[in-house]
């Protein structure tokens, strides 16, 4: 018969990958649950007010017009949604192909057992599968990680945030259009269930059975299913458990199975009393916590509570009395095993022919222990037992006293188990690889010693005192080619012939009175030991190594062993060589990735690397987590050195009197310093012993760890300081996961808010936006100076960024550059909304624009009473500059710190990394020919759309200052309509506010209406840099034809002096020629 999991059985492999597929979604909704944005929880009451009214729950299907209706009522709502899907759009979509691969999982595995019931498969049905091995396994598998990814989301994901995430994605995507979504199915899978896995929340009616009846599944298939997992052994777990008291240690994947499919069947757990009892007396015992699912523990105490059968089945294994013998049980286990494993750990005790000889000892011993610590581990988990329900209480209060609990001695346990099983294990592994090479040299040994003794009894050969005897030559001959003839390959013949051997060899000594000489005795005792080798050599078999592996399996810890973390972290604060067997912890611990992986990697699923690197990453964190107690351990001691050597220890001066020196000597501090100093060696020692480990797929190198830790520690504490430091006293978001500067590894840490900033470079960034504020500050350009507006004293000049970069480096400045880029962007589209929702929608002043660009029109010519024009279109529209300025002189501001950052990048890199600088600047040149030269022969070569050279290049010339913040493309913008005109009312509405200075050039005639000439400048240069060029020469020619219609009016009027404005318009010109280096003669032809 054809092998159910072959290639070519297509029914075997259909429901593989079915299963494989379960394993793969598991893992990605618990990869997911740790993604949740925030703001779908709505716990904030900011978030409440803010986003209320666009996160919906299914409340939103009832009325989805009132919504959207309340949205389109309000623009800055609308806004506020658009921004809100841009940034949550990714994530949203991940989480809802994880809701549908759940939905097409049950889909698939129904559609698979229709295709059983009606014969698609030949000579297949679901009775036959069933009577498979594999296939029984599989199909209980299906049902049972159906119901654990129900779980898992409901625990994982409440049911109010699936609702607004799933509602969130079928406003923002294309799915409701789509005719062949099925967005409601899924919808209607995970609408809430009411539950909570808050501590103390109340269970709601009829959970979790009413919710896995939401997709029917065949009654028929759950109740072959559900009477397959009560009365078979369909792993063949329990030949790795002889023992009777261990069957329920052996049986405790296969209850975790029975657990979750008794849901999909509730009325066992209700009515059904004689198949509940069975149950409880087969898989429960002698245990109440279980683990379902990679550490998922649950406490049937309280997961049966609702169900009568159940509950009173369990009331058995609850009594007190069973309660207090299996606590007692297995303290006295764990007393008895503690010294009987530390004796086997000792140096040199576990030797190869111990190990031989004593394989079931060993083997019992290694089963002992890990029965012990599952028990207890579970059985006094804090998160096995509600707080609030007192009946879980007192079962705990009774497990610890009874069993005498003391974590650190179970830890102890813990550790010294995974050290004997690893050491075990990878001795067993050795002897394994070389089984036939040593079986053939022992044969090889034994053979020779017997034909040296055939020849001794021919006489030819001398030795002492032995006569000639043709008889034992010729048995001795026999022997040897007896020995000589066996066969590694039959190993069980092999093994029956070699016990003949000893036999016969132990008789001829006997029979033929050869102890007389001592040689001969040596001989054949030599001969036998080797074939006794050959015996115990012959019994070496993978079978013991696989038992090792199901007998050690800690999977059930994946999520309690973090209960654990500080005494691990304290272990090894005091003993930093701990170190090493907590390396064999984290291999046991790595072992329960084999219990997604297998079916997954069975099916050779593209699923597998991701699968794997999910649990792997996990668990590598989690080593990274304990072990992190070494850099804080270090930075500790660094911080006391660095206290006693500033505040204790006095500087020895050049000069000394002899009296002094003993004051100076402070050897106590200094005693102290060298001690400190030798901790912190030992720390590093430390973890270096742990050799390179393979965890799962990644591997850990420990000096890695050590720089990882000690570069996240530091990180740490140097944003705490800058946290605490910079604080200051005034009167488009990005997630974590997307952002490249966040690492899971060393992570920037989070601290609360003193204001609207995250960090403190965003404080830093928005005090030097306060301090050179163009409403109460003016800027010199010509002194890169800022002054006050009422007392003309300096407020600060460049070398506060010169002062920065020596206190946060050139990453910090850098860093500060880029933020004040993000805000220029956000800047910018803001003023943008408010032109396009506001100005360009008021007709009144649409009309203004309309009225003067036909006056103006065409704008080669001289405008007629040119006063009177301007004026009139500056006064029907002055309500609107007010927040125009403020937006334009933001920029402005903005694009003057970072001209002043470029500034200093770019000297002190030119001082400090003068290659770099020379390098960057040929480079940049470079490209920028080639490009030039692209655009003017197409044939030549240009970057690819695909090639990052350009973007890469950008930003290492940022970092050098080797860029003009003023050149540079903010936001994508579209056609808008007056744009010119709107900007050149702009400007010479301000012109009055200003006068021009021979010394200071454009400067404010009033400190109440404060206008700062440079930022105003850069803002507008700014803003019509993000537009198509046609608009700036319109816009100059605007100015142009303002400067010679007002010229040509004075002119007529006889009027001598130049007016004020004029001048403005003339000043406004030659500042963006020079900003924009941009050739004069653009200027004159704009005039002329």
């Amino acid at each position: 018969m054809v092998d159910f999991l072959a290639d070519n059985n297509l029914c075997g492999q259909a429901i593989l990958r079915i299963v494989s597929r379960g394993n793969a979604i598991i893992a990605e909704l618990l990869r997911l649950s740790d993604f949740i944005p925030a703001v779908f929880r709505l716990k904030d009451k900011s978030d409440q007010q803010k986003y209320g009214d666009i996160i919906c729950d299914f409340s939103y299907f009832k009325g989805p017009e009132y919504y959207e209706g309340k949205l389109e009522a309000k623009p800055e709502l609308q806004d506020l949604d658009e921004e809100f899907r841009e940034n949550n759009i990714e994530i949203l979509s991940r989480f809802y192909l994880a809701f549908e691969s759940v939905h097409k999982y049950i889909v698939d595995l129904n559609r698979y057992l229709d295709d059983l019931h009606e014969g698609v498969y030949i000579q297949q049905t679901l009775e036959t599968v069933l009577l498979n091995e594999d296939g029984k396994q599989l199909l209980c598998e299906a049902l049972y990680l159906y119901g654990v990814m129900l779980l898992v989301i409901d625990q994982k994901i409440e049911g109010e945030v699936r609702e607004r995430m799933l509602v969130s994605y079928y406003r923002y995507s294309a799915a409701r259009s789509s005719g062949d979504s099925n967005l409601d199915d899924i919808c209607k899978l995970l609408r809430s269930t009411g539950y909570s896995s808050q501590p103390g929340a109340k269970r709601p009616a009829n959970y979790p059975e009413s919710y896995f009846q939401r997709v029917p599944i065949s009654a028929t298939f759950t109740s072959m299913v559900i009477g397959r997992l009560r009365s078979d052994d369909i792993y063949n777990q329990v030949s790795a458990y002889p023992l009777p008291e261990h069957r329920s240690t052996a049986l405790a994947n296969q209850a975790a199975m029975l657990y979750v499919c008794l849901f999909f069947s509730p009325s066992i757990l209700h009515t059904q009393q004689a198949k509940m009892r069975e149950i409880v007396d087969k898989y429960f015992p002698d245990n109440w916590v279980i683990s379902i699912y990679m550490g998922i523990t649950v406490n049937l105490v309280e997961a049966w509570e609702p169900y009568k059968a159940a509950k009173t089945a369990l009331n058995y294994t609850l009594d007190s009395a069973n309660i207090k013998e299996q606590a007692t049980r297995y303290a006295a286990s764990m007393e008895s095993l503690r010294p009987q494993v530390q004796q086997l750990l000792k140096e040199g005790f576990l030797r190869e022919e111990i190990i031989l000889d004593n394989i079931p000892k060993l083997l019992n011993c290694l089963r002992d222990c890990n029965v012990a610590i599952r028990w207890l581990m579970l059985h006094s988990a804090e998160s096995a037992y509600d707080p609030n329900n007192k009946r879980l209480r007192q079962i705990k209060d009774q497990v610890l006293n009874d069993s005498k609990y003391k974590p650190k001695i179970l830890f102890q346990l813990l550790l010294d188990t995974a050290q004997f099983e690893f050491t075990l294990k990878e001795m067993f592994k050795q002897m394994l690889s070389e089984k036939q090479i040593k079986w053939e040299s022992y044969k090889k040994e034994g053979s020779e010693r017997m034909t040296e003794l055939a020849e001794v009894f021919s006489g030819v050969k001398p030795l002492t005192r032995v006569e000639k005897n043709e008889n034992l030559q010729a048995w001795f001959r026999e022997i040897s080619k007896q020995i000589e003839s066996l066969n590694y390959e039959d190993s069980t013949a092999a093994g029956r012939k070699t016990v003949q051997l000893i036999q016969a060899l132990v008789e001829v000594q006997e029979f033929h009175q050869l102890e007389s000489n001592l040689q001969v005795c040596q001989f054949l005792a030599d001969t036998r030991k080797f074939l006794h080798q050959m015996i115990r050599t012959i019994n070496i078999k993978e079978e013991v190594l696989i038992t090792m592996q199901i007998v050690g399996d800690l999977s059930y810890a994946w999520q309690i062993i973090d209960s654990f973390t500080s005494i691990m972290q304290e272990s090894i604060r005091v003993n930093p060589s701990m170190v090493t067997k907590l390396r064999a912890t984290f291999l046991k611990l790595a072992s329960a990735l084999d219990l997604p992986l297998l079916r997954i990697n069975q099916a050779n699923s593209a699923d597998l690397l991701s699968v794997s690197q999910f649990y792997s990453g996990e668990l590598v964190s989690y080593v990274r987590k304990v072990l992190q107690i070494i850099p804080e351990s270090m930075f500790t001691s660094l911080a006391k050195i660095i206290k006693l050597q500033i505040h204790d220890i006095m500087e020895v001066p050049t000069r000394l009197d002899k009296d002094k020196l003993k004051d100076y000597a402070q050897l106590t501090a200094r005693y102290e310093v060298a001690k400190l100093t030798h901790d912190i060696s030992i720390f590093t020692e430390g973890i270096l012993m742990m050799k390179t480990t393979l965890v799962g797929i990644i591997k850990v190198d420990p000096k890695q760890l050590l720089e990882d830790g000690i570069r996240k520690e530091l990180v740490k504490r140097v944003a705490y300081a800058l946290h605490k430091g910079l604080i200051f006293n005034p009167k488009a978001k990005i997630q974590d996961w997307q952002s490249v500067h966040q690492s899971t590894h060393i992570p920037i840490p989070k601290f609360p808010s003193v204001d609207e900033s995250a960090t403190f470079i965003g404080r830093l960034c928005r005090e030097i936006l306060r301090i050179t504020d163009p409403k109460v500050t003016c800027y010199i350009d010509q002194m890169n100076t800022w002054y006050d507006l009422k007392s003309h004293q300096e407020v600060t000049n460049n070398r506060l960024f010169s002062e920065i970069q020596n206190t946060l480096g050139t990453f910090g400045l850098n860093g500060l550059d880029r933020l004040l880029c993000f805000m220029i962007v956000r800047e910018l589209q803001n003023f943008l909304t408010i032109l396009q929702k506001t100005i360009l929608k008021d007709k009144a002043v649409v009309e203004v624009f309309r009225t003067l660009q036909g006056a103006v029109s065409p704008v080669q010519g001289i405008v007629a009473n040119a006063s009177k024009v301007y004026s009139s279109a500056v006064a029907k529209s002055q309500k609107i500059w007010g927040t125009y300025l403020e937006a334009i002189m933001k920029v402005g501001q903005m694009q003057i710190l970072r001209q002043q950052i470029a500034n200093e990048l770019n000297y002190s890199c030119k001082f400090d990394s003068k290659h770099l600088a020379a390098a960057l600047e040929n480079l940049n040149k470079s490209l920028l020919a080639d490009i030039e030269a692209h655009y003017q022969d197409p044939s030549l070569p240009y970057p690819k759309e695909d090639n990052t050279l350009l973007y890469d290049i950008t930003a290492y010339l940022e970092a050098a200052g080797i860029h003009n913040p003023l050149n540079k493309i903010y936001i994508t913008t579209k056609r808008l309509p007056y744009f010119p005109i709107i900007n050149f009312l702009f400007i010479i509405a301000q012109l009055p506010k200003l006068q021009y200075n021979k010394n200071q050039g454009m400067t404010c005639r009033k400190a109440t209406d404060p206008v700062d000439w440079p930022p105003l400048v850069l803002g507008l240069l700014t803003l019509l840099k993000q537009f198509h060029s046609r608009y700036t020469q319109q816009f100059l020619a605007l100015i142009g034809q303002f400067i010679r219609s007002i010229m040509e009016q004075c002119t007529s009027q006889k009027i001598p002096d130049m007016p004020s404005d004029v001048v403005g318009a003339l000043m406004f010109l030659e500042d963006y020629v020079k900003y924009t280096k941009l050739s004069r003669k653009v200027g004159f032809r704009t005039i002329l």
